[in-house]
């Protein structure tokens, strides 16, 4: 195992107890919430950096460790998901970074497959936006206890009843406060900590660039000293505990109540009563069922599922790397695997631990941990791995319904094979969708996406990565289907604006300009069987 995440190799009798160790969560809000600066923040928390910065580099610091790729420090917002591992007092904690632009929620939601429980970090001045309702409903889809962490508290905001009552009003969710802010948003004086009654005081560093020194107070010299300040934040907090808001740990493992703090991510404040709260209440890793409906125990030989590939995270080496949960066994460097969705093997002499950018050899690893397998062209996401036998599968993940379509050229026709390379490579990561019919052939091929934006990094990382520019035509499709019978194909291909494209996963879809086209056409042809596409199976 890499020193990093501090646990010790040893036989594989101990596998239970080294799963129990391991805490894996995902950290999900809306665009600008925090989310890549609470990264930071926990991971200096953890002592793995010494000093944290902001996203752009501050005052000479080096850039946010989860956000890797030039196009999020240039913008300032995560695009891909960032997986860190580090040790914090005697557990080993696996934290996914997901994006928060929704244009990028299919990543998103393959990260929330790999973890155990999510913090959902709310703006204190916006509550809970769009996205984090979205990513709350697959969280509670999926049955993934929430952690509720309310930042920017040291900026002016909306007051911590209100945020508390948004929780239970729009998502049917119960706040159980465990810290309480002293002073509104905006005048942030500490926390009261309500398993004590005591009050915690944060010294500011500059520009919250280390761990912020902690001061305790009992709560007789707290009143005494903050007066007006600290009263109001006991009456608030007994007002919310005589609603039902005392800590209940069954209610937070079964996702119908969620434990909140609050903080400031940026000035470090409030960040190590949340790393406490993960090492001591989040799940431990369970057995994962399989696509039959079984069980895989713990203990069971070696199986993992990759839910995430990603190529050019390291400019001097352009290697693909692909991540892997494990779920079951003990995972030892060099051992060969067998890929149950192509049958065939696969070594695994190079695999790393990954804490942004950086990696470190890694040895052994159990369950809960997340594996970087290099140079993994043979793996997509999806796919399970296992040693031994029986052979074991687990669910695949799922594909989102496409809602933007656009058809890549070369920019450059004697580049043809770089082009090649690198959609293959973009639809093998996720990074868009690939579509293909007999009628367009490969030599144009159609991205699909989510969001428009993935268009903007498809054609970034087709000519910085692949040395191919493209050019990407937009078609005029906003309403998709399955097609359930293929043998119906050129009923949709003979419409006005519609046609059939199949998905590289062999899912054939029907595009349609809009709502009316497709209507108009079932009117017509009353047996075309068109299916809804799920997003959230898998």
């Amino acid at each position: 195992m890499s020193s990093r995440a501090g646990a010790a190799a040893s036989s594989g009798n101990d596998v239970v107890a080294q799963a129990r160790r391991r805490r894996s969560f995902a950290v999900i809000s809306h665009p600008d919430a925090g989310k890549s600066t609470l990264t930071e923040a926990l991971a200096l928390h953890a002592r793995v950096i010494s000093e944290a910065g902001a996203v752009h580099g501050k005052a000479g610091r080096q850039g946010v460790v989860s956000d890797w790729m030039e196009m999020e420090r240039a913008r300032g917002i995560s695009i891909t998901s960032a997986a860190l591992q580090f040790a914090y007092r005697d557990a080993v904690v696996n934290l996914l970074d997901t994006p928060g632009h929704a244009d990028f929620s299919e990543d998103t939601y393959r990260v929330l497959s790999a973890v155990d429980s999510a913090v959902m970090l709310l703006d204190a001045a916006k509550g809970l936006e769009p996205q984090t309702l979205k990513l709350f409903d697959v969280c509670r889809h999926r049955g993934i206890p929430v952690i509720t962490f309310i930042n920017k508290w040291d900026r002016p905001g909306r007051e911590a009843l209100e945020l508390c009552d948004e929780l239970t009003e729009r998502i049917g969710l119960a706040p159980m406060p465990l810290t309480w802010p002293v002073g509104e948003a905006g005048r942030f004086r500490g926390v009261l900590d309500v398993t004590d009654g005591s009050f915690v005081a944060f010294e500011r560093t500059a520009g919250g660039a280390t761990v912020a020194e902690e001061t305790r107070l009992a709560a007789d010299r707290a009143e005494a000293e903050l007066g007006e300040d600290f009263s109001r934040a006991k009456e608030e907090w007994e007002l919310v505990a005589a609603s039902g808001g005392e800590f209940d740990l069954a209610a937070y493992l079964s996702g119908t109540a969620t434990p909140v703090l609050f903080g400031s991510a940026v000035l470090n404040f409030g960040v190590r009563h949340l790393l406490d709260l993960l090492v001591d209440l989040a799940p431990r890793p369970e057995p994962r069922t399989d696509v039959d409906g079984n069980d895989r125990s713990l203990d069971d030989e070696f199986s993992a599922f990759v839910f995430k590939v990603q190529t050019g995270m390291d400019p001097a080496h352009r290697d693909q790397v692909a991540f892997a949960r494990v779920c079951s066994g003990v995972f030892e460097r060099g051992m060969v695997v067998t890929n149950a969705t192509t049958k065939r093997p696969f070594a695994t002499k190079y695999a790393h631990q990954v804490f942004g950018q950086q990696r470190s050899t890694v040895d052994v690893a159990y369950p809960g941990d997340v594996v970087g397998l290099v140079n993994a062209s043979a793996l997509r996401v999806g796919d399970t791995l296992y040693a031994g036998k029986p052979a074991v599968r687990f669910p695949g993940l799922p594909s989102f319904a496409p809602a933007h379509f656009a058809v890549a050229r070369p920019a450059d026709l004697s580049k043809a094979k770089q082009f090649r390379k690198g959609v293959e490579q973009l639809s093998s990561e996720g990074v868009v969708q690939l579509l293909t019919s007999e009628t367009r052939g490969d030599a144009a091929p159609v991205f699909a996406a989510v969001g428009p934006m993935q268009f903007e990094v498809a054609a970034h990382r087709m000519e910085h990565e692949f040395n191919s520019p493209v050019k990407l035509d937009r078609l005029p499709y906003s309403t998709v289907r399955r097609l359930a019978d293929p043998a119906q194909r050129a009923l949709v291909d003979a419409g006005r604006n519609s046609e059939v494209l199949t998905r590289s996963d062999g899912t054939d879809l029907a595009l349609f300009a809009d709502d009316m086209s497709m209507r108009l056409l079932v009117r017509r042809h009353p047996e075309l069987r068109l299916e809804n596409l799920v997003a959230t199976g898998g």
